[in-house]
């Protein structure tokens, strides 16, 4: 590919450093230039390394299309890749406005596959201290909020409350919407936070992450209020047992798809399997969600420098659901948990 036009803002960020709302990046093998448009002029001097700026005077897509078309002539290229992942079909016709008539078609060409976060799906060092640092808050956030844990407590002010401590500690944002799933509300493995109270007896799921240095935390710890029956000790004991099997199955060269079968087999065998209803994690950086995935039949191969989340779970409609969840950093030996705090059994 003799140019790249990235628009996806995280990569925007992870390649340059701008961190801006609105942003084109055009990539070359002599030069890169970003685009953007006046409200982010101090800005994007202050933060962009190793591009050069340009202010747009209307559209910075359009104008970082125009220049890539000025490029071409002068260094005889024919195409122009972009990440289709990433592109609306709006966004596509901008950019094709942004060129002459002839260029409109074959100018722009989708890359077969994903080249930016391929990249940022290995960390270096500096990234892997930022995660850990992400990660030491979100680990200090749940233990300073666990005394606050009380029946007759709503979800989103907990909810609430947890973010407010965490923006006291320094976290830019949330990852994303905490989750607060309590009760029967914790078989929703997305059961963000409600005006629910929590019950006298039952489990209540935390499912949080804090943005710090612009990369991102994610945890997931499930404490139970009250005296727990058996079988939800039985339930909690397999979920815990699945997801230690899991981490220690990470390491570099072992397939993704092998993590997420360490975590089912176990759950499987406890006969909990088929409560077991999304995939075992997710990579983590810039973005919350990142690539690798640890699901059934990912062929991909884990390598050292690669974070990812350990998150298996089980969820009975109408009853109760339990998830553990624990960033771990691949290394060529195994993992390191960047997510410590206990993980045993809590009855308040």
């Amino acid at each position: 590919m003799d140019a790249l036009l990235v628009t996806h803002l995280p990569d925007v960020r992870w390649l340059c450093g701008f961190t801006g709302s609105n942003a084109a990046l055009a990539v070359t093998a002599k030069q890169a230039v970003l685009f953007t448009d006046g409200r982010y002029t101090a800005q994007a001097r202050e933060e962009t390394r190793g591009a050069r700026v340009k202010i747009a005077e209307k559209s910075a897509l359009r104008e970082c299309c125009a220049l890539l078309e000025k490029q071409a002539g002068q260094a005889r290229f024919e195409q122009v890749g972009f990440d289709p992942e990433h592109t609306s079909v709006a966004a596509l016709e901008l950019m094709r406005s942004g060129v002459s008539a002839g260029k409109r078609r074959g100018f722009f060409v989708a890359l077969k596959k994903p080249l930016i976060s391929a990249l940022r799906m290995v960390k270096d060092e500096g990234e892997l201290a930022l995660l850990t640092k992400a990660a030491d808050l979100g680990c200090r956030l749940f233990e300073e909020m666990m005394p606050r844990i009380e029946s007759g407590m709503s979800e989103v002010r907990f909810a609430a409350e947890l973010e407010f401590l965490a923006r006291g500690l320094g976290a830019e944002g949330m990852s994303f919407e905490t989750i607060v799933a309590s009760g029967a509300r914790s078989a929703l493995p997305h059961g963000r936070a409600t005006a629910a109270k929590m019950p006298r007896k039952g489990f209540v799921t935390l499912d949080f992450g804090v943005i710090l240095n612009g990369y991102c935390s994610d945890m997931t710890r499930t404490v139970h209020l009250g005296r727990a029956n058996g079988e939800e000790r039985a339930a909690y004991d397999a979920v815990l047992e699945a997801q230690e099997a899991a981490a220690a199955a990470v390491k570099a060269g072992v397939t993704c798809g092998a993590v997420d079968k360490a975590a089912r087999e176990v759950l499987e065998k406890a006969g909990w399997g088929k409560y077991f209803t999304h995939s075992t994690g997710h990579g983590v950086g810039i973005e919350i969600h990142e690539q690798p995935r640890l699901a059934a039949g990912q062929e991909m191969r884990l390598e050292a420098g690669m974070v990812v989340t350990i998150e298996p779970g089980v969820y009975l409609p109408g009853k109760f659901g339990i998830r553990i969840e624990d960033m771990v950093a691949v290394t060529k030996s195994g993992s390191r948990n960047l997510t410590p705090v206990t993980k045993s059994w809590i009855e308040l």
